[in-house]
């Protein structure tokens, strides 16, 4: 993408809001080393190298001195940007920075929009659209899984994938397009066979790629991990346990949690949510019962559930309840706690499926493998078990060294509408190989050409969306405005 001209010079805070050691202005534009230089003491900015950092004092229009700061210089087009770029490093102080800020306004800088610096970023190619929005997620991130996928994504690796998909649908829509030019020649330049095999590949990783949405949106945002049972079984005690504070409260009443409690851990660079729920049992009590309803709400959203077992009393209720959330959600990760174990042997549930069982027996998942583990909330025993099974259903089907994980919710959807396209071109490419030549007719294969064409053309439309090589203002607004000031 060529460099656009942008008038306009901009400025902005882009460290964090509020006082601190160090704060960083940054002016970008064609006027920012001329504007900086007008209110600068010491070395010459117009003639100095790029990459490269300068003291000095900044003094306002009316000659005061504002603070000493280091002026570090970026020239066009080696910078984030791709423009001219000072970075003023300044005192921390609130003041400061409003004060810098107003006189650079005068001098004739603009206050930045949310994420400019970015968007021009991207408007001048130095970055594409996907890595833009992994720089926003960068900054976002809250643990190192969503961390190690925004610089994935910052790399250009994931960029690579979707650039590489399209150059094979621009291949398979161009051979398509030379048969509809030669059309009264009859002649085939594609062949149907390698076509289908092509658009079959294609719509295999598009999908596989799709499918890794779900993951790659928990470990961005956070694992939802419900943790579930009935009444005094250590559900808050668990909770307490894996957040290591007491953070709900704990009682030998059944029924003390009402209501959901909910707060977060980083687990070998993994952030869970872990959610408290209101034990499961058929209430009379009004506040009770919308807990419990709430409860079942919080299960069907999350993606690990931790199920925990009382073996202390009514085991075939517990199963039955167990077994009920199953049969709705068969695909979930489970991990059941046969909690207090701390208690001795005999209260202990070696859990085995019997083909012969009823719905009050164990259950076992026709989807996934159940994680059993012996438990104890007052010992920790069973803890170190219950975070291997954790880490190992968070990153479950990934190869974290070659697979790609989709984490944006506006690729999901690109990738989504490139699989319907494909879909239709596959079903249509096939249709054609079933008809025998002698009985197409000349307007019915220009036909089904130009609809595979015009399918396949879609597909590339979406997938270009993705990394920017299609854009609508309404899209990069919408993307932009999302950001901080001065990133």
């Amino acid at each position: 993408m060529e460099q656009i001209e942008v008038r306009e010079t901009i400025a902005a805070v882009s460290t964090a809001p509020g006082v601190g050691g160090i704060a960083v202005i940054r002016v970008s534009g064609p006027k920012a080393i001329d504007i900086v230089n007008s209110a600068w003491k010491g070395i010459d900015l117009k003639n100095v190298k790029s990459h490269s950092a300068h003291l000095g004092k900044y003094f306002s229009v009316d000659g005061n001195l504002i603070d000493e700061a280091v002026a570090t210089v970026f020239i066009s087009p080696a910078s984030f940007t791709g423009e001219d770029i000072v970075e003023l490093s300044v005192h921390g102080s609130s003041w400061i920075q409003r004060e810098l800020l107003s006189d650079l306004v005068k001098r004739g800088a603009k206050i930045a929009e949310p994420g400019e610096f970015t968007q021009r970023a991207f408007l001048n190619g130095k970055i594409d659209l996907a890595q833009a929005e992994g720089v926003a997620d960068l900054i976002a991130s809250s643990s190192k899984a969503a961390h190690d996928l925004a610089i994935t994504q910052t790399k250009g690796t994931f960029s690579k994938e979707f650039n590489l998909l399209r150059e094979k649908l621009i291949e398979f829509a161009s051979l398509l397009e030379l048969e509809l030019d030669f059309s009264e020649e009859d002649v085939e330049f594609a062949d149907r066979s390698a076509l289908v095999s092509l658009c079959e590949e294609i719509l295999t990783k598009v999908n596989k790629l799709a499918s890794s949405y779900s993951q790659g949106a928990v470990l961005k945002n956070g694992i939802p991990v419900v943790i579930a049972g009935i009444p005094n079984a250590g559900k808050s005690s668990l909770l307490n346990l894996l957040v290591n504070d007491e953070k709900a409260i704990v009682t030998d009443v059944p029924g003390t949690t009402r209501d959901i409690i909910e707060d977060t851990m980083e687990i070998n660079g993994i952030l869970y949510r872990f959610i408290d729920t209101a034990g499961l049992r058929d209430t009379t009590d009004l506040v009770e019962g919308i807990g419990v309803n709430r409860a079942k709400e919080a299960l069907e959203k999350a993606y690990i559930v931790i199920w925990v077992i009382d073996p202390t009393v009514d085991l075939p209720s517990q199963y039955k309840e167990l077994n009920k959330f199953l049969q709705k959600n068969p695909q979930k990760h489970l991990i059941v706690l046969l909690n207090k174990s701390d208690l001795g042997e005999t209260t202990i549930v070696t859990a085995q499926h019997n083909s012969n069982s009823n719905e009050t027996t164990f259950p076992v998942s026709q989807n996934f493998e159940i994680i059993k583990i012996p438990f104890s909330t007052k010992t920790k025993s069973g803890l170190s078990e219950l975070l291997k099974a954790l880490q190992s259903y968070a990153t479950a089907g990934q190869n974290p060294e070659s697979d790609i994980i989709v984490t944006n919710a506006r690729h999901y959807e690109a990738l989504l509408n490139a699989s319907l396209a494909l879909k239709r071109a596959l079903s249509s490419l096939k249709e054609s190989q079933e008809i025998p030549d002698s009985e197409q007719d000349y307007l019915g294969s220009y036909q089904s050409s130009d609809l595979i064409a015009q399918d396949i053309r879609e597909a590339i439309t979406h997938l270009s969306t993705i990394t920017g090589s299609i854009t609508t203002t309404d899209l990069l607004h919408s993307i932009f405005s999302r950001f901080c000031i001065g990133k």
